[in-house]
């Protein structure tokens, strides 16, 4: 018989996770030659957006930071993480004779200059990967021959500690007639190092911080419902949700200062922390709404994620036989001496997420409208991340379509 823990819950555990160095900390890009040193690197192409690239007070540190040993910039990269711009960042990346890859910036960033050490193992034209890709949706990782990557995040979303990477190419780049959305997977796409320093992280909008605080801030959640839910993953993410929610709800207060987003930075590196696994992530029912949300509209995913994560929530913690571990919730979220563990959780996460002023409807944001619920409840379902849905979880698409209406 297979062990389980009091709620139930399968209590044997395989964890296999190859964390990157990490380095953390106000000021620590002034570490980034060093860690290149330690890695055995020597020349980096920075890989970031047009307005990371040229906001002194993020490319400069980063910049003096890696001294000699920064072989070029480049600046290319857009939201829409396309195909063609890593193609391009390739080129650069071969013409600096650079053999690391420092990813500043957001998850666009990060996600393309994983894609560029992908196209960098081989030999492919820019026409035979994008047939590939319009044919499986993905790009073959080669066995050998990736270019390392250093991460330095600017927003609190989560892709630097990843093994994962979104890519989408453009008519224009692709043998169809429509954009494609596809992304890459492998173990040893994680980063070698991540740099965390919060007074680069300081230096983002407001406004973006906040989108990518909540999406961050619901992987720590979702860490701990999960099907494939671990021991470890418990500990961090708890430990992460609990730390993030201080320094959220001094965030939301007005407090801007070094320390609160040193304390929100620290809470979105614990609850990455062996999230994103070979073969696996902790990532579930949320996420799966984010993208289907997402795919075809231009809400942003942090604020997806808020509108919806109450919600959601709800509906978990009401299903008969479901383990949403809204007791360990509770716990990380400072409400666990409510009686109705549940309904604290969901007025915590309402809460927090008012405080960082993002919208709290779907009729608020540019997404989809109810006469597109059945089709956006449809993709939520056939999205991978359902696999990690709470044990017992079994959602119709009439009752994913409950929570998009509850959301509007």
């Amino acid at each position: 018989m297979t062990p389980s823990d009091a709620n139930g819950r399968d209590s044997a555990f395989r964890f296999d996770y190859q964390p990157p160095t990490i380095r953390f900390g106000s000021g620590c890009a002034d570490d980034l030659a060093a860690e290149l040193e330690a890695q055995g690197l020597e020349r980096a192409l920075v890989v970031c957006g047009s307005t990371v690239g040229s906001t002194p007070d993020v490319i400069d540190p980063v910049r003096e930071g890696l001294g000699d040993r920064l072989a070029d910039v480049f600046d290319g990269t857009t939201p829409e993480k396309r195909l063609a711009t890593a193609v391009e960042g390739r080129e650069r990346l071969r013409a600096a004779d650079a053999d690391a890859l420092v990813a500043l910036g957001g998850g666009s960033s990060l996600d393309v200059a994983t894609v560029i050490s992908v196209l960098a193992a081989g030999d492919r034209t820019h026409e035979e990967v994008a047939a590939e890709f319009a044919e499986t949706g993905t790009i073959a990782v080669p066995d050998e021959g990736l270019v390392s990557i250093v991460t330095v995040p600017t927003t609190l979303a989560g892709a630097d500690l990843s093994m994962v990477a979104g890519v989408t190419a453009a008519p224009d780049s692709s043998p169809v007639d429509e954009e494609i959305g596809g992304g890459i997977s492998d173990p040893d796409l994680m980063p070698a190092a991540a740099v965390y320093d919060p007074e680069l992280v300081a230096t983002t909008p407001d406004a973006i911080l906040a989108g990518s605080a909540m999406n961050g801030f619901d992987k720590g959640i979702e860490t701990l419902y999960a099907s494939n839910a671990t021991p470890v993953t418990d500990a961090t993410a708890r430990s992460g949700l609990e730390t993030l929610a201080d320094g959220l709800r001094t965030f939301g207060d007005g407090d801007r200062g070094i320390e609160t987003v040193e304390t929100i930075l620290e809470g979105i590196v614990l609850v990455q922390y062996g999230i994103s696994r070979p073969g696996e992530t902790t990532a579930s029912i949320v996420h799966a709404f984010g993208h289907a949300l997402t795919r075809t509209d231009t809400v942003q995913q942090g604020a997806a994620h808020g509108i919806i994560v109450p919600h959601v929530l709800a509906y978990c913690f009401e299903q008969d036989g479901v383990d949403a571990r809204a007791g360990m919730l509770a716990t990380a979220l400072g409400v666990d001496d409510a009686a109705d563990h549940g309904a604290a959780v969901v007025e915590a996460v309402t809460e927090i997420r008012d405080a960082l002023g993002l919208p709290a409807r779907l009729r608020d944001v540019d997404g989809p409208g109810p006469e597109e619920f059945t089709a956006v409840a449809e993709a939520v379902l056939a999205d991978p991340f359902m696999a990690n849905a709470p044990p017992g979880l079994e959602p119709t698409v009439a009752e994913i379509e409950g929570i998009l209406e509850a959301a509007w």
